[in-house]
């Protein structure tokens, strides 16, 4: 499990600080962002913050004040003084808002993927039903591998991030039941097409690269997959995409809380 370097939860009700709770199993829904640099730079922060009240509103958990009341958290949380590298948690359920921070592992090129036959619960919204995927991220090393969740053969999405598909040079996702995160939106504006596709566990070896995207991970290439077995052909997207996902990072403003 992760190693939170700081984690603190406040009551809704009041915004006091009470026992830290993850809230992971409850009713509500999360959002994780980068932080990163001296003072401190929040890579997509509006649209993070944007797409959790939308998300709190859909599981109707909202009430008055509550994106202000999450700003205000991050901004006492956050200190100008320190240089960081971490991963930003906020999650929300209906008395609690839960804000953790936990050191970003850098991803290895030598990075492989298991598959396991499971689907999220509503995999469309980024909620706290995450208990079974943690079970399984605990018993390995996240920074050079994964897992691939799929159900009737097909695969959706990773434990921890969106998964393209390239196949001479053309760019695929599946088409549902995965949850469309900030940094697969980025590249759906930034890249000429990504096609929509049923990808089955057994066409694995028509496709030259697996790449996977994510506030966690940024841009990672697959090296392999252990079952069905399958190679890295090529990193020609890979680092096509990289270079998109660094300019955005260079340009990334400054956090002001």
């Amino acid at each position: 499990m992760a190693n939170l370097l700081l984690k603190k939860s406040y009551l809704r009700k009041n915004l006091k600080e009470a026992n830290f709770k993850d809230l992971w199993g409850s009713h509500g829904v999360f959002t994780t962002m980068w932080v990163f640099g001296k003072p401190a730079k929040i890579l997509f922060f509006k649209k993070h913050i944007k797409n959790l009240i939308r998300s709190i509103k859909i599981y109707k958990i909202n009430r008055k004040n509550i994106e202000k009341n999450i700003l205000k958290i991050i901004k006492i949380n956050l200190k100008n003084n320190k240089k960081y590298d971490h991963l930003l948690r906020i999650a929300v359920n209906n008395k609690i808002i839960s804000f953790s921070l936990r050191k970003r592992l850098k991803p290895k090129l030598k990075f492989s993927v298991q598959l396991i036959n499971y689907k999220r619960t509503q995999p469309e919204f980024k909620n706290l039903k995450y208990k079974k995927i943690l079970e399984y991220l605990s018993k390995i090393d996240t920074s050079d591998s994964d897992i691939f969740l799929c159900n009737d053969k097909k695969i959706m999405e990773s434990g921890t991030s969106n998964i393209l598909f390239v196949k001479k040079n053309k760019i695929f996702s599946p088409i549902k039941n995965f949850y469309k995160g900030i940094t697969f939106k980025f590249f759906e504006k930034k890249v000429q097409k990504i096609i929509k596709k049923n990808i089955f566990t057994n066409t694995l070896n028509n496709y030259d690269e697996i790449i996977l995207i994510g506030s966690g991970k940024g841009v990672v290439s697959v090296e392999s997959v252990k079952k069905p077995k399958w190679k890295r052909k090529s990193l020609r997207t890979y680092r096509f995409l990289s270079t998109i996902y660094n300019q955005a990072v260079t340009k990334c403003p400054l956090y002001y809380g």
